[in-house]
């Protein structure tokens, strides 16, 4: 039996064509036109504020901005090892702090502030 010459089909498109064109590299970023401007403090959180005698043994007794007052309870916290090793959001007072907290052995970070806030003038 003889076999048939086979004819090839139609010549394939090339698989380059068939594809859209690859996209070009991205245009290089533009420089921003303006830089952002630097940010400003908020004014209220930067006026001095001072201390209450209670808080003040504390933080001290100079005038400090509010941000500066939670920084410095804070490092007494830490100083003092007086947040609850189990919930370490809790903090337990000792002497100087209870007096500040109202008498509370124990407040949460959240509830300070606003305790803290109330010695401050």
């Amino acid at each position: 039996m003889a076999t048939a010459k086979k004819t090839p089909a139609a010549p394939a498109k090339k698989a380059a064509a068939a594809k859209p064109a690859a996209k070009k590299a991205a245009p290089a970023a533009k420089p921003a036109a303006k830089a952002a401007p630097a940010r400003k403090p908020n004014a209220a959180f930067m006026k001095e504020m001072k201390p209450s005698a209670t808080l003040a043994p504390v933080v001290g007794a100079n005038p400090l901005p509010r941000t500066e007052v939670t920084k410095k309870v804070w490092d007494y916290i830490k100083k003092h090892n007086l947040q609850d090793a189990a919930n370490r959001r809790m903090i337990n007072a000792d002497d100087k702090l209870k007096a500040v907290f109202g008498g509370k052995a124990q407040v949460s970070m959240f509830e300070m502030t606003k305790l803290i806030s109330d010695h401050l003038s």
